[in-house]
């Protein structure tokens, strides 16, 4: 999906550690953790940063054809390009983008949050992305750490037993001669 991943074994031991996140954790419009991965990405990372030099790590987000959008965003959002041409100006919804290329809104996120100067394409080589999660193994093998959500994906109703919902404590018991309108 990324340049040529081939690439990657080589850089990984002189440029940083090799860590994974999981797309279907996060809703897209928090950027949690797309700010999470600039910040790993441009070397700036409490543990990582080294100066002037170019030492950021390098970030596998899986399973990125699961993330979501909260309220009707895949409707609304849209994601405009212009080719430089007389007529080339062209809009995508966040569904026909999602369709088309199940990684490209987390790339677009991450993207436009790093800075707009000369390192950001070299921060973007070091973004794997991966729609499910199968990743080849020569990236498997290298990976270091798991990047923590930053907080739980909470729980549907539906996902919940009887005998949770019975033992869920109550915050209001209406009277035995209550009467809803």
């Amino acid at each position: 999906v990324f340049q040529k991943l081939c690439s990657l074994v080589l850089c990984i031991e002189s440029v940083g550690k090799l860590l994974v996140l999981f797309g279907q954790d996060f809703l897209r419009e928090q950027l949690f953790s797309a700010s999470s991965e600039k910040t790993r990405l441009d070397g700036n990372a409490p543990r990582a940063r080294c100066g002037p030099g170019d030492c950021g790590d390098h970030v596998v987000i899986i399973n990125t054809r699961h993330i979501a959008f909260s309220g009707n965003k895949w409707e609304q959002k849209v994601y405009s390009s212009h080719t430089g041409y007389p007529g080339g100006f062209k809009q995508v919804t966040a569904t026909q983008l999602h369709l088309k290329d199940p990684t490209a809104i987390v790339k677009l996120a991450v993207y436009r949050m790093l800075p707009k100067n000369l390192q950001r394409r070299t921060m973007m080589q070091r973004l794997h992305l991966f729609p499910e999660d199968v990743i080849p193994e020569d990236i498997e093998k290298n990976l270091l750490q798991e990047i923590p959500q930053p907080r739980a994906v909470p729980r549907r109703l539906d996902e919940y037993t009887p005998e949770e919902i019975a033992a869920f404590p109550r915050v209001w018991t209406p009277p035995k001669d209550f009467r809803r309108k």
